[in-house]
């Protein structure tokens, strides 16, 4: 697996912004902070007050944060700009568009209600680095500096519409009439602006998942609970269904089989339309090291040159930047496409789809053929135990056995004292068994 980039010392950010309980880890005062030290670094060379953009996903919370942002901001001197509820790719586009200094999303994604997040957009659309993330934390500690005259914050009218007109101009060839869609919005963001850009568009559509209430997102609903979605589409004759997460930066689809199509089947139908458009830079594409082994045998065929990542949108989208890229994504459904934003956009990802299938059936998509695969989680005393001598040799004698019809990963968790035991295998009998015996290797080596 390749290193994860390096990270400078940070004690409130996490893989994806600053996340918690609404309240009581992240408090109003928490979100006034770190937006005042955001908007303070980003000011701009013309001595202008710097112009941040603040949206938020659907949560009860949300309000909350978004006037302790906007305080912030105002104390920093800068101009809140609140553009209200809009799916988290809405900020690097609006930026882009708009020549923002800085863009706050406030969503704590697919988790429940009770938590919220902030995360920052630089001025190029693009995630503040790590680095500008610990200056943030280190400033919380520090004297504010006091602006010579205070902020402003007032609404910025039009957000939704601009984000929708962007998706219309980027599939404008794109027509959805008479084709039957079953949308699941979350209860999120993206509960407006998936159902429009798919009217607009021409697709006759249903959808779930629409009516949020401040407590409702993720609730059995969304990209992470696919049953309701399933079961309509086993139901129904759509051609295919799309569940959004509650911030709408990633998507799965399901067939009219109720087949869950994860984001390695989406990439792979994405790339290989792009690669025969034209319209794949580099003809590459970037995925992590969790990417099914299909995938990679697939992309072989087409001519499509791979990059393999840590586990993290944030890495995904760094080999994409470093190679000039523009596809990546993981299986959890965060597809990046940067002809379009450079973030995980799932509507759009969604449209892109589509416009793979060119009319066709989602069940009847040929991309890749996954092979079996297994996951076990592996409770150890010391992680360390995937770099001892007799499971490196455990995992090379396996890996040895499947080269070239499969593989083998070991991956210690970030967060729990577990180490990740995955094998891809042609059959689901030689994964299981392959699987067992290095369990068997690492319980005796942790014991």
């Amino acid at each position: 697996m390749p290193a994860a980039p390096t990270s400078a010392a940070r004690r409130l950010f996490g893989t994806d912004g600053v996340r918690g309980v609404a309240g009581e880890f992240l408090t109003a005062e928490l979100a006034l902070s770190l937006a005042r030290a955001a908007t303070a670094r980003a000011k701009r060379e013309d001595g202008r007050p710097a112009r941040v953009l603040i949206i938020r996903d659907t949560r009860e919370s949300g309000e909350m944060l978004e006037a302790a942002v906007a305080a912030g901001v105002a104390a920093a001197g800068g101009e809140a700009l609140l553009g209200g509820i809009l799916p988290t790719p809405g900020a690097p586009l609006l930026i882009a568009r708009h020549g923002f200094d800085l863009g706050v999303v406030l969503s704590a994604s697919h988790n429940p209600y009770r938590d919220n997040g902030i995360k920052f957009f630089g001025g190029d659309g693009y995630k503040l680095s790590d680095a500008t993330e610990a200056e943030i934390e280190a400033a919380l500690d520090q004297p504010h500096p006091v602006p010579e005259h205070p902020g402003r914050v007032r609404a910025f009218h039009g957000a939704l519409e601009d984000y929708l007109r962007a998706l219309h101009e980027r599939f404008k060839d794109l027509d959805l009439s008479g084709q039957k869609i079953l949308l699941d919005c979350a209860n999120g963001a993206t509960f407006r602006a998936a159902p429009e850009i798919f009217r607009r568009l021409g697709a006759d559509i249903g959808v779930l998942a629409h009516e949020p209430d401040g407590r409702n997102i993720n609730h059995n609903c969304g990209s992470t609970h696919l049953d309701r979605l399933r079961a309509g589409m086993q139901t129904g004759d759509d051609i295919a269904g799309f569940a959004f997460d509650g911030d709408g930066d990633r998507m799965l689809a399901v067939d009219r089989n109720g087949t869950i199509v994860d984001g390695d089947e989406l990439i792979a139908l994405a790339a290989i339309h792009l690669r025969e458009a034209g319209r794949l830079p580099g003809n590459g594409v970037a995925v992590t090291v969790m990417t099914n082994f299909g995938f990679h045998t697939a992309m072989a065929e087409h001519g499509v040159e791979v990059a393999i990542t840590g586990v993290g949108d944030r890495y995904v989208l760094e080999a994409l930047r470093e190679r000039e890229w523009a596809l990546g994504g993981e299986q959890s459904g965060h597809i990046i496409d940067r002809n379009f934003v450079p973030s995980g956009d799932g509507i759009a990802s969604a449209l892109l789809t589509l416009e793979a299938l060119n009319g066709s059936d989602l069940a009847d998509r040929h991309a890749m053929e996954k092979l079996p695969q297994t996951l076990i989680n592996v409770r150890v005393s010391d992680k360390g135990v995937a770099e001892a001598d007799e499971v490196l040799e455990a995992v090379e004698r396996e890996s040895a056995a499947l080269e070239g019809q499969g593989r083998v990963l070991l991956r210690p968790s970030g967060t729990e004292p577990l180490v990740r035991v995955m094998v891809e295998a042609p059959t689901a009998e030689r994964a299981a068994a392959a699987s067992e015996r290095l369990v068997a290797v690492l319980n005796a080596a942790s014991n």
